[in-house]
């Protein structure tokens, strides 16, 4: 993502929905008063579910949000599966239900433009979900070349800065993914480290993240593999997976990063098998949009605080998780309770690392 791009940091929430208008009650105030979106339908397409955030946390969040400000709106919900085609339909039958406002989180952004222009043809708006889309009425995501810097940065630091390592990026259909591997390359390009080889996972599957890394490893020697940059966390526990199945210790296996704080990365960086993730407080996210969409479908005027390639944005900071402020970034904003994390065999690592 430009750096031109004004940053909406996630301290600064609150003050940014107020003066924008979008406070809780003013979508109420605009519900009572008759406003044009009474009984609107608003439709949630979202792009896969081998990622656990959207089925987890993007879809009930935005859904209890949009219940909270609209009694009378109703959410049509999607899920893509990875297959572009399918989720094209899927648009067309957003439509025609007669979709008041259209959520987006494309599997393909490039080829999401024909979506948009039908649905705005239709008359509806379209809110382009963590992932942008050209022609798109707003967009709201997170500052992904930022997440690929400090996913890099990370691992320099881990390896001490030299080193041969493996990439693993996100599926090239998905322009955040394009971002991540942009700003993951802005700093290792500069460090002393070498890319002995690199991938760029179709779908994200962690299956494919395990079979290319134990490829890598029928290659390399375990041992002389300083680190793995993995663009998200179901990637990286496939590649501790490889390094486990090539006869490495869990807590042998060297510095791998991630994105997503799904708790199995979560618990892999309390026992010491993952270096680190990128938390992006996906209820900011998810909770901006509905409300966003909701004042669409209310009819009242929503003004942006950012700007990105043209379209009104609301871009927000990611924050990287390690071992030491587990408990600093994802308990203490109720992504996780301790008992989440600190479960079974997870307990005496918890214990360890002063997570109790």
């Amino acid at each position: 993502m430009s750096h031109a791009a004004r940053r909406l940091a996630v301290a600064g929430i609150a003050t940014v929905l107020a003066t924008t208008g979008l406070a809780a009650c003013g979508a109420n105030e605009a519900q009572e008063g008759g406003g044009d979106g009474e009984g609107a339908t608003i439709a949630l397409l979202l792009p896969e579910s081998k990622t656990t955030r959207y089925e987890a946390f993007d879809r009930p969040l935005f859904e209890a949000k949009v219940a909270e400000l609209c009694s009378e709106c109703s959410v049509d919900y999607y899920n893509a599966d990875q297959d572009e085609a399918k989720q094209d339909e899927q648009v067309d039958s957003a439509i025609g239900k007669g979709a008041d406002v259209v959520v987006l989180d494309p599997v393909n952004g490039d080829g999401a433009t024909g979506m948009v222009q039908a649905v705005q043809d239709s008359g509806a708006p379209v809110i382009a979900y963590d992932r942008f889309i050209d022609g798109a009425d707003y967009y709201m995501s997170f500052d992904n070349v930022t997440v690929g810097e400090k996913q890099a940065e990370a691992l320099v630091e881990a390896v001490g800065g030299k080193g041969d390592i493996l990439m693993l990026n996100g599926a090239p259909s998905d322009p955040n993914a394009a971002q991540f591997k942009e700003g993951a390359h802005n700093v290792i390009d500069e460090s002393g480290l070498n890319v002995l080889a690199e991938y760029d996972n179709p779908d994200w599957s962690p299956d494919n993240a395990q079979q290319w890394t134990s490829d890598q490893l029928a290659k390399n020697r375990p041992a002389d593999i300083a680190g793995v940059y993995a663009a998200n966390d179901g990637q990286a526990g496939g590649v501790i997976s490889a390094f486990t199945g090539a006869g490495v210790a869990p807590q042998g296996v060297p510095p791998v990063t991630g994105q997503d704080a799904e708790l199995a990365g979560i618990q892999r960086i309390v026992a010491g098998e993952q270096q680190m993730t990128v938390y992006k407080p996906i209820k900011i996210e998810a909770e901006t949009a509905a409300e966003v969409a909701v004042q669409l479908a209310t009819g009242e005027d929503v003004e942006a605080p950012d700007e990105y390639e043209g379209i009104a944005s609301y871009i927000f900071d990611p924050i990287v998780v390690t071992q030491d402020n587990v408990m600093d970034t994802v308990v203490a904003d109720g992504f996780y309770s301790v008992a989440d994390i600190c479960t079974g065999a997870y307990a005496k690592a918890c214990s360890a690392a002063g997570i109790e």
